[in-house]
Parts: structure tokens; sequence; C-alpha cells
């Protein structure tokens, strides 16, 4: 935002230098403006400190640093206020008890005094005491005399800003100078940093026009998705949204679902590490990714998911997300309602935030492929375009004009079901859409500016970014005033780039440290090579979720090992790519090595079918080919062979079954043969219709085995671990 005092214009005009005026000046080309070592052109205060240095108002150390994020002290505050107003330097320089003539702080000390700035305490100024958030305001008010308005402010914490800084709380953001956190607090005894003093005194010096009625307004978004339970760098990812929310405190917070799986932190705590710290950074809003319902099908049904939701200390959007018939979500369930004032801890269709006063509309979508990725129980999906337009349209009715769409439904991922670019230029009215479930690294927002029947339409902008809290995407949309996209601007942090934040470093050890105990575990196996679980890159087209891999080979082993010792008459094993999630070391196999591999918990289930219902499921597995699937199967007990360059239904060669060890036969499509597979994928899941349609007649025997007991039993009872590629799976393809 852009802003200025009526009284700070006044107390430039009357300078008695014209120096002051000189000193406004666009900042100098970055390549004369002096650099520091510490701040890079990517730092989130990088423009606001190299402004101010091109202003001669800051220095930095002898030794070409700035130390953005060492606390500010009053000493140095004094000093950046003096060269900033360019003020005299009184003849007394004993202006307080503790600040000696020969301090470096003297001059500025006497003339800050002088100026009514700092006041002090019993006659002492403290000089190397930090500057705390409240005192802040207060020096900045009396510094450029700020004035109150009539403008409504609130702050959580108010009755913890001291008495003699509240009205100045009041004052600087009633001046658009401060909106204070995330989470509706102001947080007035945190110390200020170097790099956010910098920001502050930059804002109370740009000299620009005050907010009029038809200016634009710019919405400022920060966003996570796919983050899977990866919470070993969540203390460098809260520093990430410390950063953005210092330059732009307005900015909402935003996760497009997939909090839940994917880690030891989810096997062991069930979300509720994730959500702590989510509670302490100050999420806006959360939507439902599909791995939030992996636990329906477990004793304990959706409990774990109930209990996050409880606990959160935010609100959820879910419009095409149907809970009323689980009763775990008693009293938290209000789906269908659009919630002007969100409780936290609630689901609605959708909510409204005011932001810098402007009323904005948020809603929430999930793929309805999740009936069949996950295990959702009773939870139903309903047809996103459907809900995406009632949202739209009860938000209108309100005259919203900005307005979010939350979505787990992917980028680009298949259009037969849902995505967010089929969202777009089917629904009219959606600005923006915050998305996930696709784990697409989007580098910049895509923009969307035609409809379905390539009509220029007003834009949508997407954005996505990644998985596994590898970057914090940031998002700057720019309004007219009828709530029109002119402008937009956005990029992904890296997270790994940036320092750990102190406090969510401490909360992090309590849940790190149950997690290592359990990692140290070992199976008494040792891997001869590293078991790699490569996905398709820029560079290789190897993944595996659409080829034969050593680790599907072990796991899929171990599946029918395990499904042996139940039914001796199982011949086949098959495991969805989908399903495992990370590599294994070379080395000792721990407990934590299989348990992050591994981490749905799904349990080993037999299954009956004939040759040509294993037939039907193989087309299935590579009807994608040579691109991703989730439900690619790979395989023990059975090798085949399929030409990707065929129509999609008539792509497998040839099929051997290994009825005897090492004696291969030909399918026989008129055959049953018992297979073993798990849980999800004989229900199922990853829309195999063929599996559902045998566990509908009764054909499937959940053996509830867990996969991750099943490898760890088979890598325990191998002791030298080493699987190779052995021709299982091959596309006969002729090459490109």
């Amino acid at each position: 935002m852009k802003f200025m005092s009526n009284s700070y214009r006044k107390l430039l005009a009357t300078a008695t230098a014209a120096t002051v005026v000189a000193s406004m000046a666009a900042p100098a080309n970055a390549a004369e403006t002096k650099q520091f070592s510490d701040v890079k052109g990517d730092f989130w205060a990088a423009n606001e400190i190299y402004s101010l240095v091109a202003k001669e108002i800051i220095t930095g150390y002898e030794d070409g640093t700035f130390k953005p994020n060492k606390a500010i002290n009053r000493g140095q505050a004094a000093n950046l206020f003096t060269r900033a107003l360019k003020l005299p330097t009184p003849e007394d320089l004993n202006s307080f008890s503790d600040v000696p003539e020969d301090s470096t702080y003297a001059k500025s000390a006497a003339a800050t005094k002088e100026a009514g700035i700092f006041t002090g305490s019993n006659n002492k100024f403290g000089a190397n005491d930090v500057l705390t958030r409240e005192q802040m305001a207060s020096v900045l008010v009396r510094a450029f005399d700020l004035k109150a308005t009539d403008k409504e402010v609130s702050f959580t914490d108010w009755d913890k800003i001291s008495s003699t800084h509240r009205e100045n709380v009041k004052i600087l953001a009633q001046n658009g100078l401060t909106t204070g956190k995330g989470d509706g607090s102001f947080d007035p005894k945190s110390p200020v940093t170097r790099a956010s003093f910098a920001i502050f005194l930059h804002r109370v010096l740009e000299p620009l026009k005050p907010v009029e009625q038809d200016e634009n307004f710019t919405l400022s978004i920060m966003h996570t998705n796919d983050t899977h339970a990866h919470i070993d760098n969540v203390a460098k990812r809260i520093t990430a949204i410390k950063e953005v929310r210092a330059e732009k405190p307005a900015s909402l917070l935003i996760d497009a679902g997939d909090v839940f799986s994917g880690s030891l932190y989810f096997n062991e705590f069930k979300g509720q590490a994730d959500l702590a710290f989510m509670n302490y950074i100050g999420y806006d809003v959360m939507t439902f990714g599909n791995h939030e319902f992996d636990l329906g099908s477990s004793p304990d049904g959706h409990k774990a998911l109930a209990e996050f939701v409880k606990n959160a200390k935010f609100p959820f959007v879910s419009a095409n997300v149907d809970f009323s018939k689980d009763e775990l979500f008693n009293g938290l369930n209000q789906v269908g309602t659009i919630a002007t004032q969100p409780k936290d801890g609630m689901i609605y269709s959708g909510i409204i935030k005011e932001v810098n006063g402007e009323k904005v509309g948020i809603f929430g979508l999930t793929t309805e492929e999740t009936a069949d990725i996950s295990s959702p129980g009773k939870v139903e999906f309903q047809n996103y375009i459907e809900k995406a337009k009632e949202a739209v349209q009860a938000f209108e009715k309100q005259g919203i004009n900005k307005i979010i769409a939350v979505t787990h439904i992917g980028f680009d991922d298949n259009p037969e079901i849902d995505n967010d670019l089929d969202l777009a230029m089917h629904v009219d009215g959606i600005d923006i859409i915050v998305g996930g479930h696709s784990h697409t690294q989007l580098n910049e927002p895509v923009v969307i500016g035609k409809d379905s029947n390539g009509k220029a339409k007003d834009p949508t902008v997407i954005v996505q970014a990644f998985q596994y809290s590898d970057f914090l995407g940031t998002l700057d949309v720019e309004f007219d005033k009828d709530g029109k996209i002119v402008g937009q601007a956005g990029q992904l942090i890296k997270v790994a780039d940036k320092t750990e934040d102190p406090e969510a470093a401490k909360m992090l050890v309590k849940y790190s440290e149950k997690i290592a105990e359990v990692k140290k575990t070992e199976t008494g196996a040792t891997a001869v090579n590293a078991l790699t679980n490569p996905r398709a890159n820029e560079t290789s087209t190897i993944s595996v979720r659409s080829n034969e891999t050593e680790l599907g080979n072990l796991i899929t082993d171990a599946m029918l090992d395990k499904a042996k010792e139940y039914n001796p008459n199982t011949v086949i094993a098959m495991q969805n790519g989908g399903g495992i999630r990370e590599a294994i070391s070379q080395g000792p196999i721990t407990l934590g090595s299989i348990l992050t591999t591994l981490p749905f918990g799904n349990t080993l289930a037999t299954m009956k079918l004939t040759g040509t219902e294993i037939m039907e499921a193989l087309e299935h597995s590579v009807s994608q080919a040579p691109k991703e699937n989730g439900g690619f199967l790979h395989i023990s007990g059975m090798k085949f062979t399929y030409d990707s360059s065929k129509p999609v239904g008539e792509r497998v060669v040839s099929v051997d079954v290994e009825e005897k060890a090492g004696e291969f036969v030909a399918l026989d499509k008129t055959k049953e043969y018992v297979i073993a597979t798990n849980a999800f994928t004989a229900k199922g899941g990853d829309s195999f219709n063929v599996f559902k349609k045998a566990y509908e007649e009764g054909r499937v025997t959940d053996l509830g085995l867990s996969d991750w007991e099943n490898l760890r039993d088979y890598v325990s009872k191998l002791k030298t671990v080493e699987p190779k590629i052995e021709g299982r799976i091959v596309d006969v393809a002729p090459a490109q």
C-alpha cells in the first residue's frame, strides 16, 4: 500500500534544509549503490534497505554487512532518524545521563531528544536496549507527527500493549503503516529487526499521495500445498513467512491441502505436529486434499481429521465435500454456508475476509477423484464446476468482486475429472486459484484470459507451490475499483535458503526427538545399493509411476511372500506406484526408512481374479504410459510386455505368470488366480474398477497386515537386500 501523512508533507515542505527533499529522490542504480554481503537482491527487504542506502540514511557495519535479522537497538534507530530528518546536532550533548559525549550515539541521542522523538526514562536513553514494536510505534508517530483518524483499529492482544504506547500503536495502524501480525495480533513486546525497521522507515518516508476511493487495491497472498507432513524444514518456512509479513503485513496465508500423509511425523502425530506450526504462524484458511481422507477406512475412521479441524486456529473451506453423513464432523460442519465472521476450527463452503478495508471471498474445492484415490468412508464429493458456480454467485450477491478459489484438484490433472485450467475457463468470476494436488511447480503465475469457447474473459490467476514445503508461494494481484485484475506478480521463495526461526526450531524439537528414536530402530537388514524412488523430470523419463524399479520389485516381493503365508495359492502381487513415497538409502535399513517409503498404513489383501480381469487391470496400469500415473502397477510373480504406442485398452502384448519358482507360463484368461495387493487398490483405488467389482462381489480378503510391517519382515528375513531390474515390465514401443 502507498501512503503519506499530511503532517509529514508539511514537515517536508517546511524543512530548513533543501537536502531533505533531495534525499527523497529515487534510489540510485543498484550497481551504484553500496551493497551488503548479507542483503542479496532477492532478500525480502532489499529494495527498502537499498533505497535508504541511496539516501545516505543507512550505512551498515564496517565489515560490509547490514545484519538485517539482528534486533535494532535504540541508539541505531536514533542514528537513522537523525540522518533521515537531517536533524541538527545540539551544542549540549549531555542529553541523557547514560550517553557520554564520546559515544557513537551521543549526537543522535541529543538530536532525537530535542526533536521530541526519544524522551528516555529517568534521564536515561538505553542506547543498547532493543527497540520493541510498541516503542517503534511511538517514535514513528513522534518523528513524523502522525495524527489519529476515524478508522477503526483492533488487535487481538490490545490489552498487552503498554498504556503509554497504546494510542501510538493505534495511530500507526490508522495511518496504514501496520496491520499487525497475520493472526490479528500486534505482538507489542517483540523486538524490531534492522530489516523490519528499514521497511517501516521507508514506508513513512515515501512521499506519495494518500489512498483515495478510486485507487487500485493490491491483494497479497502467501500459499503452500502438498506439504505431506514434511516439517523438518518448517522453521525455515516460518522465517520465510515472517519475512514476507514484515514487508506486506496484510498478506493472506493459505494452504491448498494434503498436509496429511507422507512422513514419519504423520505416522506418529496424525497431523497435530503440522497443525502446531500452522497455528503458530497464523494460517488464514485451508482446504482439504485427498490425503486428508487417508484414514477413513481405519478403525478410528476420520477421528484424526476431525481433531485436526477442531484444534485449528483457522477455518476450512470446502464447497464440494459433504461431511454430513459422518458423525465425527458434527458440530464442525457448516458446508453450505458462506461465513462473514468465520470461526476457527469450522468447515464452511466459503468465507469472507476483510483485507485493508476490502472484502475478499474465499471458497474451497477437493478433487472428486478422492473417492477412488483415498479412503473417504461416509464423506462424499460433488461436482466441482457446479459448486464453484454456486460459491461465486453467493459472493457476488453480497457485492464481493474479489474471489479466491483454494483448490486441491490439480493444475492440469485429468480433465475428465477436474483441474484448475478447466475451472478457470468454465466458471466466471474467479479471480485467483490457489492450487494443489498435482505438485506443480509454477515459478510464475499462469493467467487464463479465455473461456472454454476461446472467447476473452476477465483474467484468472493460477498459482501452485510444488510440494513438501520446498517453496513458499507469494502472489500480488492488483485490482481496479471495479474488482477487475489489472496487474499481477508472483514467485516461489526457496525455503531451504532461509535461516531457521528460533522459536519454531525450539517447538520442533519435541516432535523431531520422537521421530529420531523411531528412525533409529533397525530391521537387521542391509541395502547393498540405494533403492531409488525416481520421478520424471527435465532430464529423465524414469519414474516409479511409469517404470519397473528395484524398490517396486522389493515391495511386491514382500507382499507376495507375506500373502503366501496366509494363502499359499497366491501367485501374483501388485503395488500402485503412487503408494511408494520415498527411497531407501544404502546401508542398514531402519524402521524409519520403511515407514517413510510406505507411509499410508495400507493393509494387505488377497483377491480372486480371472486372467481376463488381470489383463484389464494391466491395461489400466499402463493406460497413461509413458506419462506418470499413480496407478501404475509394480508386480511380483509375473512379467508382461506392452506397447505404449498402441491405443489405450489394446496395449498389453504378453503376460506370463510364475506358477512355480523360476517357471513362467502364459496367462490363462479363463483361469482364476489369487493375487495380493493393498486394500486401497483392492477396493478400486486409483480407478481400478475391475478390482472394485471383485471387492463388491466378495472376492477380496483383507489380511489386516500393514504394508510397512510386511516390508519390514521381508527385509529382516533377507538380511542382505539387493533387488534387481528383471524385465518384469517392458515397453516394446518403437523408439521415437
